[in-house]
Order: C-alpha cells, then sequence, then structure tokens
C-alpha cells in the first residue's frame, strides 16, 4: 500500500514538472487516500498484535 502511494507521489511529480495539473492533482489525492489506508491498516496490525501477544 505505501508502495502505491510513493508511486502515485512520484506520478504526480512528474506530470507536474511537465505541467499536467490535473493530472498532477488527482494523483497527489490518491497518493494521500493510500497513505491514509496504510497509516490506519498499520496502526490496526499494531495493536491486534499487542492484544494478541499480550
Amino acid at each position: 500500500m505505501l508502495h502505491y502511494a510513493i508511486v502515485f507521489f512520484v506520478i504526480a511529480l512528474i506530470a507536474a514538472l511537465f505541467g499536467f495539473g490535473g493530472i498532477a492533482a488527482g494523483a497527489v489525492g490518491i497518493a494521500k487516500i493510500l497513505f491514509v489506508v496504510f497509516l490506519v491498516l498499520a496502526v490496526v496490525s499494531f495493536l491486534f498484535g499487542l492484544l494478541r501477544n499480550g
């Protein structure tokens, strides 16, 4: 998940460099959503790991 967020961020940077503002904005939006989903899943996984082992 984090990998895809980074890929979309790089796509956004390249699109912005070439002047494609709409594509860059869309890619940044997708990257933000994927990063938030990654954070939520990481925290949930960490909490379940603590509950299971503790």
